[in-house]
Formats: structure tokens, sequence, C-alpha cells
């Protein structure tokens, strides 16, 4: 099994090279463009992206992947950065083979940097165009100077606005209070099955996301999610906690996560075809359905 990495801003993982259809041939090309490919589709086909399970993950630029086998222009893998009960090396899927490169570690790298903001542009020193890359790309650190940070990545090094990033080893784990300031800055986005980008995440990806970003691994799946962190009542639970629902008004499967934010709030990213939202559990079938909450976050 080989080590590779990420080398597009997004890279999306399938359950089947045949899951793929006409309408997602943006998200395949050598540089996937995201936003063309989710304003493509109709309403109906970005549903069946989750009816019909065709999708399984995302992975970031500069993202470790492990290569189990290769079928033509495709690779199977595993995500050592999404822990899941799929598969103890991590999360799997198909990925086009276009979208990864082998793994060339720096061993003089000792620390990283964050993208902070919604998007970043990476200015690549190589004959790759610029990209950009997604809130939460973690990429090696080279060399800092005045508004720059100079960055290793898949694709060779490249610069990022200093303002657009974090030195996550310079600072403490995010509080819940500021795992919840981040998560309000996507408000509005739209929903996307699987998405773990700033171009849309789904519900778990939401979380998962947010959390990385402060500084937590947490598993990618809800029902996964649910099984970690330290259990809380729900009349203890503080903002930047994981709310959990379930079917049968709380007795059945788990089937959504969004992040408490408080005053019988949560932020979320709810169901294909909604967006990114602020809502009150309150006589709503949430709160019927609530049925556990996590903490992964340290105390304040």
């Amino acid at each position: 099994m080989k080590r590779a990495r990420v080398a597009v801003p997004v890279a999306t993982v399938w359950t089947d090279p045949q899951s793929v259809r006409n309408v997602d041939a943006p998200a395949l090309q050598r540089y996937p463009d995201i936003t063309s490919w989710l304003s493509s589709m109709t309403e109906e086909e970005n549903i069946a992206l989750c009816s019909e399970k065709r999708l399984q993950t995302q992975v970031l630029f500069g993202d470790e992947v492990l290569v189990d086998q290769l079928r033509g222009e495709w690779a199977y893998v595993f995500v050592p950065s999404q822990p899941s009960v799929k598969n103890p090396l991590g999360y799997p899927g198909w990925i086009a083979s276009a979208h990864i490169k082998n793994w060339v570690p720096l061993t003089h790298c000792t620390e990283k940097v964050m993208v902070h903001r919604k998007f970043a542009s990476l200015s690549t020193l190589s004959e790759e165009p610029d990209l950009d890359l997604s809130y939460g790309t973690f990429l090696d650190l080279l060399d800092e100077d005045g508004a720059v940070v100079k960055v290793d990545g898949p694709i060779g090094a490249g610069f990022l606005d200093r303002g657009a990033v974090i030195f996550p080893s310079r600072e403490p784990r995010s509080s819940g209070k500021d795992i919840l300031k981040n998560a309000l800055c996507f408000l509005n986005l739209p929903y996307l099955w699987s998405g773990m980008s700033a171009y849309g995440y789904d519900c778990s990806g939401f979380s998962f996301s947010m959390l990385r970003a402060g500084g937590y691994q947490i598993p990618r799946d809800a029902c996964d999610q649910l099984c970690c962190g330290k259990e809380v009542g729900t009349d203890s639970m503080k903002p930047g906690d994981l709310l959990f629902f379930a079917y049968k008004r709380g007795t059945g499967k788990v089937h959504h996560v969004g992040i408490c934010a408080g005053a019988g709030r949560m932020v979320h990213s709810p169901t294909p075809g909604e967006k990114v939202s602020l809502t009150e559990l309150a006589g709503t079938k949430f709160e019927e359905e609530l049925c556990a909450v996590r903490r992964y976050w340290e105390s304040e």
C-alpha cells in the first residue's frame, strides 16, 4: 500500500467509478471546478448524490491517502485523517488518480499552517496553476516573510497571504465558543452530501471540519462521532458541543449532527437542498429527536 497526497484543492471520493454521471465531469477535471459542478446540477441531481449514495467523502489539498489498488484512471484509497468504522485505515472510497501524487515528505518541515479563510489563493512556484484552497487546509511551513508565508505541498512550494492562515502549534486548541464562532462564518452555505470543504458540507462533514480546524481529531460520520467524545447531559450542553439526532423520537438510528450554539439553538448543515442554518430546537422535530450530546473541546 502506497502513501500519496491530494494534489487538488478538493478531491471527491466516490462510492465506485460507476457512480459518476455526465453532470459530474467538472469534479473530475485535472483541477476540479467545484463551483461549476455544483451550479450545473439540478436540485434532483444534487439530492441524488445522497439518495443514491454516489459519494463517500472529500479530501483537502495536501491530506494523506493510502492507495490500496489502481483501476484504470481510478485509485481505491483510505483517508487516515478521517477515522471511520468502515475501515481501521481510514475512510474508504474511489478517487481520480490524477488528483493525487506520491508522498514525498520534507523532513525539515516541523510546523504547519492552516487556511483560516473560506478560500485562500496559493501562488505556486512550479508550472502548476495557482489554486484556491479551502478553509481547513493544512500545509507544511517552509518560511515566513512579512505579508506572506512559504509553504510546501504535493505540487511543490508556494506562497499564501499570511493573513489567510493561522499557526496551530502557536496557540491553544479552540474553545467551544471558538468552534461556534468559526461555524457561524458558514451560515447560508448550501449543503453538499459528503462535502468537506468551504464549497459545501454535509452534517457530519461540517462538525468534523469545524472541530478539526480547532485542533481536534474526531471521526468522519455522525454515528461514529457519537461513540467518542465526552458524554454530556442535554441539560448541560454548551456552545461547541455536538448534538445528535435519531429517528423514532430519539430512540432509533442516528441520522444528524449539529453544533450547539447556546440559547436552545444549533448551527448545522441540514439536508440536500438546504443551507447551513442557525436553528431553534424548541417546537421542532429536532427537539423530539435529540438523543445525545458529546463534547470534544477542552474546558475553558
